[in-house]
């Protein structure tokens, strides 16, 4: 185990690695490793013989090497060059890296396997999340892969898909009339009563060194550099934050073959766009969202306990925080998937509609090497489109000149 302590982000107290944490102060937690013994235990290379899954990278993983991890085969989804849609946009290097492909059809299940796995290994029997779709489904399935019992909160109209997905891997599941902050007050005041262990987004430091790994998978299919861009969705942050710290850890290591970082760019709607505003201001932290609305349900975080972590990551890669319209969601899942064959969610189509707004005011030009992430597979969200499709009568005569 190369996790030496967990540090908190906003006042650097350093709290104990080897029992169940929390948040210190109200804030999230840093899980930190000693790096100097990483190093002498590891390098770059070593890792191509490893299990092909986020798991090859165990010493920067918090769970001790004696325990067995809670596992799926999450990890390593491709990365994929979008030549025609690049060429739509003006771009000779665009890429998405398609989280859509992991075990629960998003890259929660990234952050689940990382804090199941440790909540398992710290004798920890009942989970409660509060969730705005996919956290919920995959905290379900990682929750019965352990044998451990799932208590999962969701807004009213959350995607029945999650809603489903959570039902069928044996969770109680419950629809709240509200927001996922609503359904957080009900799991943070549900602790003391029923003895559950809240897994939010941040308030638990294990989540987000499983979405760090999307950053290593990045540097090591890339042959240890980074790209320029990365537009990454942002609801509650986990994975922009992640991946910032495992760039940071990466450039400690020194397995960096550049020292130049990517810029990240947090995507939000402007049906819910917490990060921007706040940033658009200069402030660190951010204000409530209210009356937060979008399709994107992974988006419709309006207060995000890691704002600060996020905006300090923004600013520190010299990124942008930038809100994509809500009413060009369908359009562009639509566009992408013509394009390239890959069916992207909602919150990635806020992204491409950030992508081109950048293009056209200049700050990301035509030879810089862009990352989208697809966080989530697009059939996972069937009341995001509506369809009136043309419908032929077998029993009439065929008028195949129609189809020309």
């Amino acid at each position: 185990m190369f996790a030496t302590h967990l540090e908190s982000a906003i006042d650097e107290a350093r709290l104990e690695a080897g029992r169940p944490q929390t948040m210190h102060g109200g804030r999230p937690l840093w899980v930190r490793y000693d790096l100097g013994a990483v190093q002498r235990a590891v390098r770059p290379g070593d890792l191509a013989t490893r299990v092909n899954s986020m798991w090859r990278y165990r010493e920067l993983l918090p769970l001790p090497a004696s325990a067995e991890p809670v596992t799926l085969g999450e990890g390593m989804s491709p990365i994929l060059p979008c030549p025609r849609l690049g060429k739509e946009l003006g771009l000779s290097r665009l890429f998405i890296k398609d989280e859509g492909q992991l075990p629960t059809g998003s890259f929660k299940s990234r952050g689940m396997a990382a804090a199941v796995s440790m909540a398992r290994h710290f004798g920890i029997k009942r989970l409660a999340v509060p969730t705005a779709g996919n956290a919920g489904g995959a905290l379900a399935a990682y929750g019965a892969r352990a044998g451990m019992e799932v208590f999962v909160f969701m807004p009213d109209d959350t995607p029945i898909i999650n809603q489903i997905e959570a039902y069928l891997c044996g969770a109680k599941v419950y629809l709240v009339n509200g927001l996922i902050n609503d359904c957080g007050k009900i799991v943070r005041e549900g602790i003391d009563k029923l003895g559950w262990f809240d897994m939010s987004t941040l308030k638990e430091p294990y989540r987000l060194e499983g979405k760090k790994t999307m950053g290593l998978e990045i540097a090591e299919q890339l042959g240890w550099r980074l790209p320029g861009v990365i537009l990454y969705p942002t609801g509650g942050g986990t994975g922009l934050i992640g991946m910032w710290k495992a760039f940071d850890e990466l450039t400690k290591l020194g397995w960096l073959t550049s020292s130049k970082l990517p810029k990240l760019v947090s995507c939000q709607s402007d049906g819910c766009a917490p990060i921007v505003r706040a940033f658009e201001k200069g402030e660190r932290f951010a204000e409530l969202f209210a009356n937060a609305k979008t399709v994107a349900s992974g988006l419709r975080v309006p207060a995000a306990v890691g704002d600060f972590m996020m905006l300090d990551a923004i600013r520190a890669s010299q990124g942008w925080a930038v809100a994509g319209r809500e009413d060009s969601i369908v359009p562009w899942m639509r566009r992408v998937a013509s394009a390239e064959g890959i069916a992207i969610c909602p919150e990635t189509a806020v992204c491409f509609d950030v992508l081109e707004r950048l293009i056209r005011e200049g700050k990301i030009g035509r030879d810089d090497e862009i990352i989208v992430f697809n966080t989530g597979a697009a059939q996972k969200y069937p009341e995001a489109v509506t369809l009136e499709l043309p419908r032929i009568d077998k029993n009439k005569p065929i008028d195949y000149a129609a189809f020309a």
